[in-house]
């Protein structure tokens, strides 16, 4: 009778947690999203001006959505330690796209609706009067904030766009040859702070150009990928809810998993029923002293999440998510440079992890090689590194 009574509150607790998931998965949401398109510096009227184009886009099939207001503000950077710099002045003007023509909104954004399935084109232009604003600063971190008004209520969204204001040159600014043991080395390659403007493919393939031997192995970290990928997220933007505040409470604390924020980014890709289910079963194993279990059920989604200040700033203030599509990326690159190339996840605990590669012959070579952290952490900003074996 025990053991009925324990089945019957099991499968209350499991067709619970699955209409928990329904609920989660199809209850009412803004599918409005800002995309980076490009950005462009040029002097006019003796002003610098900093041209961004941007776009929002109405993913559902048959809902409109309201873009109620929408600011934009401006961080800025120097090189150096990604140090902050004071404000500088500037003037800012805010363009829409209206019957494809450009339409000064004149610092006032009126509610714009956008239909299903279409999207609206915005240019934000910046002048700066310091003619040396170029020699002060090195990139700009535009952070954007708006609201959605719809079917589900109003959202608050918040997203962020890293502009380098040398341009997208890729040129390599430095390369630090790294001894590993007696039959490899590594190269560390320097490049500027990546960002979503970068094309990822092309910007690999650039920095390495001219660098890369025959019998190379070209690595880059997951989270520069996916930051190229514009695969981070303000926690503002996630609405986390009672089971990802009561899950939270079962991981380290030191775990990108044990904050509301990060839970429910996991929470909305693979559902709460999976990851109780995870925990459980990883309670069991480790019982019997076999760790790592509720990783292996949940997948790379869950182990790829870096929560707030587990990245470089100024993305510190984001949660970075695993990068998409990472084996045709090692595929494309491979066929630019003619060699192998992977992407890893590699920590200073000598942690690693090969999540894609174009050969998986160098997996082995890689995961010995790499437990030294060559790349070291994202403030040394060398998030490409080449694994060559030492000539005979």
């Amino acid at each position: 009778m025990i053991f009925i009574n324990i089945l019957l509150v099991l499968l209350v607790l499991l067709i619970f947690l699955f209409l928990s998931d329904l609920y989660i998965k199809n209850s009412p949401k803004s599918k409005l999203n800002l995309l980076p398109i490009n950005y462009k510096i040029k002097k006019k009227d003796g002003l610098n001006e900093l041209i961004i184009d941007l776009k929002i886009t109405n993913k559902s099939k048959n809902k409109e959505t309201m873009v109620s207001n929408i600011n934009f503000e401006l961080d800025f950077f120097k090189s150096k330690g990604n140090e902050y710099c004071q404000n500088l002045k500037y003037q800012e003007d805010i363009y829409i796209y209206d019957k494809n023509k450009l339409r000064n909104l004149n610092n006032y954004w009126p509610t714009t609706i956008i239909k299903s399935n279409s999207e609206l084109l915005i240019r934000i232009i910046y002048k700066f009067s310091d003619n040396n604003f170029r020699k002060k600063i090195n990139y700009i971190w535009l952070k954007v904030f708006w609201e959605n008004y719809g079917h589900f209520g109003i959202s608050n969204k918040k997203d962020c766009f890293l502009v380098n204001l040398e341009g997208q040159k890729c040129n390599p600014k430095d390369v630090f040859e790294i001894p590993l043991n007696n039959k490899y080395k590594a190269f560390a390659i320097k490049t500027d702070l990546l960002g979503c403007f970068d094309s990822p493919i092309n910007t690999v393939v650039e920095y390495c150009r001219g660098i890369v031997q025959k019998n190379d192995i070209l690595t880059i970290g997951e989270s520069p990928l996916a930051i190229m990928q514009n695969r981070y997220i303000s926690p503002q933007n996630l609405e986390y809810s009672f089971f990802s505040k009561a899950l939270c409470y079962f991981f380290h604390p030191t775990s990108s998993l044990a904050t509301a924020c990060g839970m429910q980014l996991l929470i909305n890709r693979i559902g709460v029923t999976r990851i109780t289910f995870a925990l459980f079963v990883g309670f069991l194993f480790k019982l019997v002293g076999i760790k790592g279990m509720f990783y292996r059920i949940t997948g790379s989604e869950s182990s790829l999440i870096d929560d707030i200040s587990g990245t470089v700033k100024p993305y510190d203030k984001s949660i970075v998510m695993g990068p998409r599509n990472a084996d045709l990326f090692c595929e494309k690159v491979s066929k630019y440079l003619n060699i192998d190339v992977a992407v890893v996840d590699v920590n200073d605990l000598g942690g690693v992890k090969v999540l894609a590669s174009s050969n998986k012959k160098v997996n082995k070579i890689l995961k010995r090689n790499l437990k030294s952290n060559p790349a070291g952490n994202g403030d040394q900003k060398t998030p490409i590194v080449l694994i060559r074996e030492k000539s005979k």
